[in-house]
């Protein structure tokens, strides 16, 4: 199962979809001006997302601190902001149409049941064990509901780390589309969202890199055509972690300086006499010269190779 290839002549859409539950931070910024420089580089538009699914995890007032953010660094979104929350009867229809493809199925474990009998970790936890996958026993009721995946590889070519596969069977297990408390998971909705809205460009970090297999089937399950992939390196805390909304919001004060920095961080030579112009000038040469065979593949801590 490989991605289909990216078609250069296509216009891009692309599109950035944090989560509100804080303020944009240096991380996201990554991402918002990854996107926006290569969806204009190319002529195309960028879309705005909200993905607000996981409502518990929702700060009330960060959607819309998020886009005061984004308007004042200049990253202006073509058309109506989507949100998740609104979307769900779209991702239950999907959720039926697999249901009627007999490919999931509901299982009633615990997480602490499948920690106990996964047979080994993957990269982001236990290995689903396959034990639900016949049906349940006697008496148990579905807790959520899995997509039932091939122990093929699937294959993609990202735009930074080049070509990738994942045996799904083997790394992952079967995924859950709808978790226990009801709420639809990211991997269904997000691939959902990306096809309503025509995207054919996701730029996004690395930390998701792992998701796009899963993707990639669920769009072949659902017949939806693939985006091309381009995963940005992270920017790390002074501690090694991933930068993150408990690290601090942008200085929004500072908005010339930060997208200069951005650039930077992503490889981008932009001159040093444009540091500290206003982030619409910055952008501006963003979108003209950004060149996506200069982005780095290390995650790093931006201050200590941001050019002075």
């Amino acid at each position: 199962m490989v991605s289909s290839p990216f078609d250069e002549t296509v216009v891009p859409i692309g599109r950035f979809a944090p989560s509100p539950t804080g303020a944009l931070h240096f991380g996201s910024l990554l991402a918002a001006v990854g996107s926006y420089c290569l969806a204009r580089h190319g002529g195309g538009r960028w879309l705005l997302r909200m993905e607000d699914l996981d409502t518990p995890r929702v700060v009330s007032g960060a959607a819309d601190e998020i886009m005061r953010t984004l308007e004042a660094l200049s990253l202006f979104w073509d058309g109506e902001v989507v949100w998740q929350s609104r979307r769900t009867e779209r991702y239950a229809a999907m959720l039926a149409r697999l249901d009627e493809q007999g490919l999931v199925f509901g299982c009633a474990c615990s997480r602490k049941e499948i920690l106990a009998s996964a047979p080994h970790a993957g990269e982001e936890g236990p290995v689903y064990p396959g034990t639900c996958r016949s049906g349940l026993a006697p008496g148990l009721r579905p807790r959520a509901w899995r997509l039932r995946v091939p122990s093929s590889q699937v294959c993609l070519t990202d735009g930074v780390f080049g070509p990738l596969s994942q045996c799904l069977a083997d790394e992952v297990g079967d995924f859950v589309l709808r978790r226990a408390d009801g709420l639809f998971a990211y991997q269904l909705a997000v691939v959902v969202d990306d096809a309503d809205a025509g995207v054919t460009q996701v730029v996004r970090g690395q930390d998701l890199l792992s998701s796009t297999p899963r993707q990639i089937y669920l769009q072949d399950c659902l017949n939806f055509p693939h985006p091309r992939y381009i995963h940005l390196p992270l920017a790390l805390s002074a501690e090694g972690e991933k930068i993150s909304k408990r690290h601090g919001a942008v200085a929004v004060g500072r908005g010339g300086e930060l997208i200069w920095q951005v650039l930077r961080f992503l490889g981008q030579p932009v001159p040093q006499s444009l540091r500290g112009a206003p982030p619409g000038e910055i952008l501006a040469w963003g979108i003209r010269f950004f060149d996506l065979a200069m982005v780095p593949k290390a995650s790093r801590v931006p201050n200590s190779l941001i050019e002075d």
